[in-house]
């Protein structure tokens, strides 16, 4: 029996490390763990923040490995959940395990790093979405 992977599940892995290696650069670290938990709760943050129907058509657009992280707990029963830029940060923080003057470097850095790597228009698409002040954090300029 082989012990190789089929190639679709080797693109997908190759597809998702690209990108974590993109946040892990933009973020200037190389601790993988951290990049990853910090990827997870920006996709997790801003799924929840949109509605079903805006958060579906951006999970679309992710890769394969990617879109299971976003999803991964999700309840569209209860979204979007409305809470404002203190609420984001405040999420953040807690389940990135960061400070929360950090989010407020991390989060615009993952944002761009997204924006580099997704679908042309589809990241400005699901940022429209966000209430001003919320979008505002995260497309600053990271510090």
């Amino acid at each position: 029996m082989s012990t190789t992977r089929p190639p679709d599940f080797e693109h997908a892995i190759h597809t998702a490390n690209i990108w974590l290696k993109a946040v892990s650069e933009a973020l200037g670290t190389e601790d993988r763990h951290f990049a990853h938990r910090a990827l997870r709760v920006w996709l997790h943050t801003l799924r929840d923040r949109l509605t079903v129907d805006v958060a579906v058509h951006f999970a679309a657009q992710l890769p394969e490995l990617l879109r299971g992280v976003y999803y991964d707990g999700w309840d569209p029963s209860v979204v979007p959940l409305k809470y404002d830029r203190e609420g984001y940060v405040n999420r953040f923080a807690q389940e990135a395990r960061v400070s929360a003057e950090d989010v407020l470097r991390i989060a615009p850095t993952i944002t761009a790093a997204v924006r580099e790597h997704g679908s042309p228009g589809h990241v400005e698409a699901a940022l429209e979405q966000l209430p001003q002040d919320i979008r505002a954090l995260l497309l600053q300029p990271a510090a």
